[in-house]
């Protein structure tokens, strides 16, 4: 089995080493075969240079590869350019900032080495989940607003209790399918990804997660509106 994780990140130079680091352990210690793909979003930091650094120290046991965008087009983007060049039999992607330790991937690859999914999603709402800090009172407001407008106007499955969770793993024919169809540069990708998996057909499955809150989000609920809701319109369009 060939793991392939991808970690998104816009100038992100205090975390990303220790991301890689985490992601290249956890690969080692369960004795996968696989890779690592940074896909920096046209950083103006050292978030490049840091990823490097941190995969030439394990250069003869793990393929770390980092692409560059030449300029910022968004989380969407990134994960995307990230998804196109992984080779893995699963594909994951997970948020920089090691919100969710690796070790939790294992619960989802179950899912999927038992074929009870297609795409296995992480979860922070699910009984079992177990959040170390939580956010605080004000997103979890525009958290639940948020998924019940999509939950409704997005037509998505109401079983699905998290669909923007940072924590999530493909077969690897299903991903490169999906986000090769993707058009969503920004936020939303997770909604586009969903609806396209739908509408293939793909199952997906939801697992509890351990998630320690990132007080540097990048996504203000209130800035971002417009935003976001221009996203969604295109993405109802698209698919």
């Amino acid at each position: 089995m060939k793991l392939s994780i991808v970690i998104p990140a816009f100038n992100e130079c205090g975390k990303i080493g220790g991301d890689v680091e985490a992601a290249c352990e956890f690969l080692q210690r369960n004795g996968f075969q696989g890779e690592i793909i940074v896909a920096d979003d046209g950083s103006k930091d050292a978030t490049t240079d840091e990823a490097k650094k941190v995969g030439e120290k394990y250069r003869n046991r793990v393929n770390v590869k980092v692409i560059l965008n030449q300029q910022h087009n968004g989380k969407g983007y990134a994960v995307r350019s990230g998804i196109q060049q992984a080779t893995g039999d699963y594909v994951m992607f997970a948020d920089s900032g090691s919100c969710v330790p690796f070790d939790n991937a294992l619960r989802g690859l179950e899912l999927l080495k038992a074929d009870k999914c297609d795409i296995a999603h992480g979860s922070r709402r699910l009984a079992r989940a177990h959040l170390i800090k939580d956010q605080g009172p004000y997103r979890h407001i525009c958290s639940a607003l948020f998924h019940w407008f999509v939950t409704r106007i997005m037509k998505l499955p109401t079983q699905l209790t998290d669909t923007q969770c940072g924590f999530k793993i493909y077969r690897g024919d299903v991903a490169r399918l999906l986000y090769g169809k993707c058009v969503t540069d920004g936020f939303m990708f997770d909604i586009e990804i969903i609806r396209r998996a739908i509408n293939q057909h793909y199952r997906i499955a939801e697992f509890p997660i351990d998630w320690t809150c990132d007080p540097d989000s990048r996504l203000s609920p209130t800035r971002s509106f417009w935003r976001i809701f221009s996203e969604l319109l295109k993405i109802r369009k698209a698919t």
